[in-house]
């Protein structure tokens, strides 16, 4: 029987994240306007960055308040999700996220980990030690 573990969101990778897409949000607004030849280009920056900000102020408490455990032969998640550890097929790393898909198909992350590398072997492991 494997040891209780909890994976919890980091907010400095969220924060980090949350940064990274106003960026994206900024330059892609900007670039429409220009595309549209529309003078005021600089608001797509203000317009990005404030949908960016709105969208991470609403959903920041949702995102932070989101865990994984592991508890015996089960991973739990947010919103009653659960995936019995010999039900994974794979676990994927992406950027922050880790992924996992289980043997229908099913997909699930685990959001904005510190070290998702850790947290990867840290899954793998519990499923090794269930077999």
């Amino acid at each position: 029987m494997t040891e209780t573990l909890r994976f919890l969101p980091d907010r400095k990778t969220w924060l980090r994240g949350q940064i990274r897409l106003a960026l994206l949000a900024m330059i892609g607004a900007m670039l429409v306007l220009k595309l549209l030849s529309n003078p005021n280009v600089w608001v797509g920056a203000v317009a990005g960055m404030a949908a960016i900000a709105l969208r991470s102020w609403y959903l920041a408490s949702e995102e932070m308040a989101a865990k994984w455990v592991i508890d015996g032969d089960t991973i739990s998640g947010p919103q009653e999700r659960q995936v019995k550890l010999d039900q994974i097929e794979k676990i994927r790393i992406l950027g922050s996220f880790v992924q996992i898909i289980t043997k229908t198909g099913d997909k699930h992350l685990i959001k904005y980990q510190a070290n998702p590398v850790a947290t990867r072997v840290a899954i793998q492991q519990a499923i090794e030690a269930t077999l």
